[in-house]
């Protein structure tokens, strides 16, 4: 039995905010010697190229790489390819109900503010602080991913040292400018979709034999029972891998508040982006089903030196392909770190700004960097990591599936605050012309969004349910992340006595 005690002045704490009088003086932030900050605003020096890539480069990485030959030997080719394309249908929806939204009213703290004005005040504060969790624990994440692929070619180097390497990097990306991540994620993505194009054309070649061996063809789409094996809960099952992969579109919404010309530049992106990132999953998963038997034990392992990638580029005579790959997914993780750093400094820089959050971390520096909430966030990031190499890791295991949880709330959000958003744009008697952006499909797009997300969340681990007995142990790794938003919502919903906005009182003021 697991039992926890909540302080209620911890809880009160948490839920009303106020930064300690010796840092403020007339409005401005003191730290030490240091002189008050007058930089008030995030300073708009992101391109489309930037927003392109920010959004691209968020779902390319891991889950690519590693985990879709894991999903094509539990699911099938065809089971792998139809979990994939539901999924990515459902982060167009998504993307484009952000993109009106982030088009229409372009800010830093992105869905968090829409949340608050288009649904409750009190579903923003715990949109806000979900989406900070989530980010930085997932610098957690790349911390540790790092020092593993570092040891593939340094096996008795130590791990803190890569670890810090690491935070170093990201760390300074951001500390830099808005433009030194965008910069940095432009050529860590710009790494990865080459990758993934090149390794198309190499598997297109593999298939029909024009690169050397045997044609492959849609043999291997016919053994055993390919295409689809294990049914329809085979198929729900790689749901979850393939949201966890397309998790990071939704970056683009908090770059916003940096890009120039948000109103032309956010549209230019998003139509470029779905098409890329489904047509790269798509034919890359494909192309790994046509090339190798579902069945090869290989796929479920999830090892750089056996991930189809490499296993594909070796067939193809790449020399060194396992080095080459695990050079590639390191770019892949640096990435990852990158936007986690940038989104969650944002994030926390927003709710400091609304009062949700100590206001110290509502500093910027004369570059226009929130560099307090990104301290703050490096130094959560890293405590979480720590925390990874004591205990056999079971602090750090819970933190992460509480982080997994909280990318599919943060997409529920989106999917609830932009069907809200533009009926309350039609009850006000709006012209929906005057949209920079309109999302297509409405109102289908964001009521299947939210059911599908909803099935993801709920389904999570539904395999702890079926059994002998009921296994709560699973059920609270995996679920915790539902529980500590709804304590965020609805402890502030008390605290505030806040209520849900009806649609003829919604803020659709876009001048900030």
């Amino acid at each position: 039995m697991i039992r926890t005690i909540y302080k209620p002045s911890i809880l009160r704490r948490l839920f009303l905010f106020s930064a300690p009088s010796k840092y403020i003086r007339k409005g401005e932030l003191t730290l030490g010697k240091n002189t008050p900050q007058t930089v008030t605003q995030l300073k708009r020096s992101l391109k489309t190229r930037h927003l392109t890539m920010i959004s691209l480069g968020g779902t390319i990485g891991t889950g690519l790489f590693l985990a879709s030959g894991g999903a094509i030997h539990n699911a099938g080719p065809g089971g792998a390819l139809a979990a994939y394309a539901a999924i990515g249908i459902m982060v167009y929806f998504l993307m484009t109900g952000l993109a009106e939204m982030a088009a229409y009213m372009p800010v830093a703290g992105s869905f968090r503010v829409y949340s608050s004005k288009f649904v409750d005040p009190a579903f923003g504060f715990a949109m806000g602080w979900n989406y900070w969790y989530n980010w930085a624990i997932t610098i957690a994440a790349e911390l540790a991913a790092v020092t593993l692929i570092m040891k593939f070619w340094f096996p008795d180097s130590p791990s803190l040292l890569w670890s810090g390497l690491c935070l170093a990097i990201m760390f300074l990306l951001n500390y830099l400018s808005a433009k030194g991540f965008g910069e940095a994620e432009f050529w860590f993505s710009l790494i990865k979709v080459i990758t993934v194009i090149v390794f198309i054309i190499v598997g297109i070649l593999l298939v029909f034999g024009i690169m050397g061996g045997e044609a492959a063809g849609f043999k291997n789409f016919t053994i055993e029972d390919a295409p689809f094996n294990g049914g329809f809960m085979a198929i729900l099952g790689i749901f979850m891998a393939a949201g966890f992969s397309f998790q990071g579109t939704e970056l683009l919404g908090v770059a916003a508040g940096e890009s120039e010309e948000p109103e032309k530049n956010i549209p230019k992106a998003i139509k470029s982006v779905f098409w890329r990132i489904l047509l790269f999953y798509i034919l890359a998963i494909f192309v790994i089903g046509l090339l190798i038997p579902y069945t090869n034990e290989d796929l479920l392992r999830g090892e750089i030196a056996v991930s189809p990638f490499t296993l594909i580029f070796e067939r193809a005579g790449i020399a060194f392909a396992a080095s080459v790959m695990n050079a590639i997914i390191l770019t892949a993780v640096l990435s990852a770190g990158n936007s986690g750093m940038y989104a969650s400094a944002r994030m926390l820089w927003d709710l400091a700004r609304e009062g949700h959050a100590p206001k110290f971390l509502g500093n910027l520096n004369k570059r226009g960097v929130p560099v307090n909430a990104l301290i703050v966030t490096a130094l959560v990031g890293t405590l979480a990591f720590l925390a990874s190499l004591f205990g056999e890791g079971t602090v750090y295991v819970w933190l992460l599936n509480a982080s997994g949880m909280s990318g599919f709330i943060a997409w529920v959000g989106i999917a609830i605050s932009h069907y809200r958003f533009r009926k309350a744009f039609i009850a006000q008697g709006r012209d929906l012309n005057e949209l920079p952006y309109r999302a297509k499909w409405f109102p289908f797009g964001p009521l299947f969004a939210f059911a599908l997300c909803i099935i993801v969340i709920l389904g999570q681990n539904y395999g702890a349910f079926f059994g002998d007995s009921i296994d709560w142990n699973g059920v609270m790794v995996s679920y915790i992340g539902l529980p500590l938003f709804l304590i965020l919502w609805l402890g502030y919903k008390f605290a505030k006595k806040t209520k849900v906005i009806s649609l003829d009182q919604v803020d659709l003021n876009n001048k900030n």
